[in-house]
């Protein structure tokens, strides 16, 4: 069977969508599978094509087995809602062109840059294959959520659209089970929509003593660290974050990392200069290899989204490697992800932008031993039923039916 999968993101970036295709399409290799991806030229989050790679119009190159063409695109960086747009809908229609001349069997076109799912809808429709749709978030719904852009005709342009990909689509895969639920609120047919959700690569992201060459670099020796990985976008109100940690300067040898890129870095960046926050360590995006020493070096895993009806939806991915090396989580989302993590006992979670319930929680996790070890031991049998290779066997099983039923 041949797939060709369309993602506007992929390794060497290192971002939630990237490693999700990457670790699906390479456990599809494993199985016997012909995997062609198209994606753009590595830029994310700070719209600088990544060193040894140049943003012409094809290149192809073999990662795993996986056959990756890379295609011109418009790049910016991850700000600013209209030259975004220019990007999604420039890689839309370089993959469509790029797709048409390849073999396949079947397509999978990946959000949340829905511009992508229209390249895969039109595809099936020129090539006669069928497509599924991965919805990894409710877009264009979460612009609106996050005050990049208010309702208006072009929202509603986007909305129509978004629901003509839904129904044309031969399966819909969704990562968590509350996005099932908004669909099939939608009119969508449930039993179209399959839930697959994230995990973690347990081969790569295993518990590890602290990483004492990384501490002394950073200066962290001896110090109770909180960290916070990943993207800093307009969604994580990481600012909210920082104003915590001004209220625990001096307080227990607490000390706040941030790791990685995005749409409001440099806004946070001046933040903690403004509030001469000494108990803050702010670090720029490594390589997916380079992260579990980062994540060795943590006390407590960090995540946390804007308080919002739609964030009740998600479930971040952050949550997975974290419990792969065992690192106790601290989590300000509600919803499904709560859900996840107290089910597991794998952390605790404090009411989204609440600095009382923040604090309060915090020191109960760095102060009650019982309690962290306990946690410790939730993370554990959380990253064991989310393997990503089981997740991945998951999903092939749903496109090996669909390719049968042709």
């Amino acid at each position: 069977m041949k797939i060709l999968f369309l993602t506007d993101n992929f390794p060497p970036e290192v971002n939630a969508p990237a490693t999700r295709t990457f670790e699906h399409c390479r456990q599809w290799v494993l199985d016997g599978i012909d995997v062609t991806v198209i994606t753009c030229f590595p830029n994310f989050p700070q719209g600088k094509v990544y060193r040894g790679y140049k943003n012409k119009f094809c290149q192809s190159e073999i990662i795993d087995g996986i056959h990756i063409i890379r295609v011109w695109t418009y790049i910016t960086a991850n700000k600013g809602f209209v030259k975004r747009t220019l990007d999604y809908i420039s890689f839309s229609v370089s993959a469509f062109i790029t797709g048409l001349f390849q073999k396949t069997d079947l397509i999978i076109a990946t959000s949340p840059q829905f511009f992508t799912a229209l390249a895969g809808r039109t595809l099936s429709f020129w090539k006669g294959k069928p497509w599924i749709m991965e919805v990894r978030d409710l877009w264009p719904e979460s612009i609106k959520t996050v005050g990049a852009m208010n309702d208006n005709i072009l929202i509603r342009y986007f909305e129509w659209q978004e629901k003509r990909c839904y129904h044309s689509a031969q399966k819909i895969i969704v990562v968590t089970d509350s996005f099932k639920q908004k669909l099939v609120e939608r009119g969508i047919d449930s039993s179209k929509i399959e839930v697959v959700k994230n995990g973690v690569n347990r081969s790569l992201f295993v518990p590890e003593v602290k990483d004492l060459q990384l501490l002394n670099e950073l200066g962290l020796q001896n110090k109770k660290i909180i960290g916070y990985i990943g993207t800093h976008g307009m969604a994580h109100k990481l600012d909210f974050i920082l104003q915590c940690a001004k209220k625990m300067e001096g307080k227990n040898n607490y000390h706040f990392i941030f790791l990685g890129d995005g749409a409001e870095k440099r806004n946070l960046l001046d933040l903690k200069e403004k509030m001469n926050l000494k108990n803050v360590t702010m670090l720029d995006s490594v390589f997916k290899l380079e992260v579990k020493r980062y994540i060795s070096i943590l006390d407590i895993a960090l995540i946390n989204l804007r308080k919002s009806e739609l964030f009740t939806t998600v479930i971040p991915s952050k949550i997975f490697e974290n419990a792969g090396m065992e690192i106790p989580i601290l989590m300000g989302v509600n919803g499904e992800a709560r859900e996840i993590i107290e089910s597991y006992h794998a952390g605790l979670c404090f009411e989204p932008e609440s600095e009382i319930d923040f604090c309060e929680k915090l020191d109960l996790l760095l102060t009650d031993k019982n309690l962290y070890n306990e946690c410790k031991e939730g993370c554990r049998k959380l990253s064991l039923d989310f393997d990503r290779n089981l997740l991945a066997n998951k999903m092939l099983q749903i496109i090996t039916k669909i390719n049968g039923e042709k």
